[in-house]
């Protein structure tokens, strides 16, 4: 099956390189330059609100969810190893930095044209779609500068956000991507997307969706607000929004489902993004070819999330309740020659044709942007923020549960928490373990106390909830987290240590577009 399907991508691949870049397809304005003036024309407009080039491999790449086996192995290009070692990007790929700021910006646009347009109609009081549009509209807008911040910028802090460079806070239609703004601070951009999601919580609604987990629906609008908060510090809303978002008895991922299904990369990769699911809060699409660099193909495996990784610090390492032959679905592992990658299937790889004759087109992939388990996790980081302990305790409990068969489920405390976790050292440049020494601008205790052993069983947690899909760059950048690259032996283990990236390095905020410092928009500082 795994040499078949390989065969058939290097077919697809072969075709695809002959295609022109898809670049200009996603440069076309999404409203084609008409003129928004009515509800029908509103409701059309708002799904182009959305980036068309996604987060997820840029982040991924970034992160210590994969490691560089070797000069020797030929499956990489200039683009991918730019990110991965954290360069600023020259080489061009239709998920590069400066596609990703476009598509960010063209969706806001959209979002700003919508809401003008709302305005031109007589405002939210017009009718309960309209008031729908605005409450989506706005969380849209929102959500692009969200991305648009943590990649391009330092994370939040309380004490340094003031100062820190921030991007351009787009509220007004522009016909430019790359308009003449200040970059302003991250602390501005963190108020004004505030000021955009508490507006847009008042006005969100399900009502005018035909198929709302593809919109910021209201359950999707809480997971945001929710994760939105605890990047903010305001532990307290983050818990309120999950909360909202989750309900008495969250609905989390039906993993025996999942193993029910036959034990192949396409059924449940699919399965995965099915809009059906109650736990998959916000779908989207985009150009990517993430289904491939994280499917059991060759495509990029220089640069892989491999058995060393999966054995040691993610989904098969021994973890409090067990290694991986504890899941209800358990990871799956692909070797060959210069082949070595573990994964959870979940990221599908679609293809696009634009000329189904010629056989060309355009890599797909559709995204899990939020779901109800993630937002468990991001409630018991919140709780543990605010000491309630037994109750990060009691979602961590609830995770852990769903996740793993009868036999190895039990109820975690702060008191077993702190226990496993003070039995795991800490991990250095060539020693994996799933603990890594923390440091954020907040105050998370000393090490070993109760405090820090529950924000690394959160941190583990979420790695495994969250593997293949990008998230992970967020908490490293948030925590502080140093990481490492190394290159692997012929044996499988880590061989050298190559780079390091510290707390406090400059290229934690990836270096916005050339050609918008090019016009004037200040870069980002470098060591070098």
């Amino acid at each position: 099956m795994k040499n078949r399907n390989i065969s058939y991508i290097s077919f697809i691949i072969a075709m695809a390189s002959a295609a022109s870049s898809c670049n200009g397809f996603l440069d076309k304005m999404p409203d084609n330059r008409t003129e928004v003036d009515t509800e029908s024309k509103v409701v059309s407009l708002i799904t182009s609100a959305y980036p068309k080039t996604d987060h997820q491999l840029l982040c991924e790449f970034m992160s210590d969810n994969v490691d560089d086996y070797g000069e020797s192995n030929p499956y990489y290009d200039q683009f991918i190893e730019e990110v991965y070692g954290w360069q600023d990007v020259t080489q061009a790929d239709n998920e590069d930095p400066e596609n990703l700021w476009e598509a960010c910006y063209s969706a806001i646009s959209s979002a700003n044209k919508a809401l003008d347009a709302i305005e031109n109609l007589g405002g939210e009081e017009v009718s309960q779609t309209i008031k729908e549009c605005k409450g989506e509209a706005l969380f849209a807008r929102a959500y692009s500068h969200f991305i648009l911040t943590n990649i391009f910028c330092l994370n939040y802090n309380s004490k340094t956000s003031a100062t820190d460079p921030g991007i351009p806070y787009m509220t007004e239609s522009e016909t430019t991507l790359n308009p003449d703004y200040e970059r302003g601070t991250v602390a501005m951009d963190y108020e004004l997307m505030d000021k955009d999601i508490q507006e847009g919580l008042s006005l969100i609604g399900d009502n005018h969706l035909s198929v709302p987990k593809y919109h910021f629906n209201t359950q999707a609008a809480y997971a945001f607000a929710a994760r939105f908060y605890l990047f903010y510090e305001k532990w307290d809303k983050a818990k309120e929004y999950a909360d909202l978002c989750l309900g008495d008895t969250p609905t989390l991922r039906d993993w025996t489902a999942v193993a029910s299904l036959p034990v192949e990369p396409d059924v449940r990769s699919e399965d995965y993004i099915n809009s059906d699911h109650s736990c998959n809060l916000l779908l989207t699409t985009a150009y990517s070819g993430m289904g491939l660099y994280m499917g059991p193909y060759r495509v990029y495996a220089r640069y892989s999330h491999g058995r060393y990784l999966a054995s040691f610090e993610t989904g098969a390492a021994t973890h409090i309740f067990g290694g991986n032959n504890a899941y209800i679905a358990p990871m799956y592992s692909y070797t060959a020659t210069n082949f070595d990658r573990a994964m959870f299937w979940k990221i599908p790889f679609l293809f696009e044709y634009s000329d189904p004759v010629a056989g060309i087109g355009f890599y797909r992939c559709v995204f899990v942007n939020f779901s109800t388990d993630d937002c468990l996790l991001t409630r018991a980081e919140a709780k543990i923020m605010m000491d309630d302990y037994n109750g990060a305790a009691a979602d961590l409990t609830l995770w852990q549960n769903n996740m793993v068969k009868a036999s190895f489920r039990k109820d975690l405390t702060p008191e077993s928490i702190q226990t496993f976790f003070n039995s795991v050292e800490y991990a250095d440049g060539m020693n994996s373990t799933i603990k890594k020494h923390i440091a954020p601008a907040f105050e998370v205790g000393e090490e070993g106390g109760v405090k820090e052993s529950m924000l690394q069983c959160v941190l583990d947690f979420k790695r495994i909830q969250n593997l293949h899909e990008g998230t992970r760059w967020f908490d490293i950048k948030r925590y502080n987290i140093e990481i490492v690259r190394r290159v692997m032996g012929a044996d499988g283990f880590p061989e050298t240590v190559t780079d390091s990236l510290t707390a406090g390095d400059p290229r934690r905020a990836v270096q916005i577009p050339a050609k918008v410092i090019k016009a004037g928009l200040q870069g980002n500082p470098r060591n070098n």
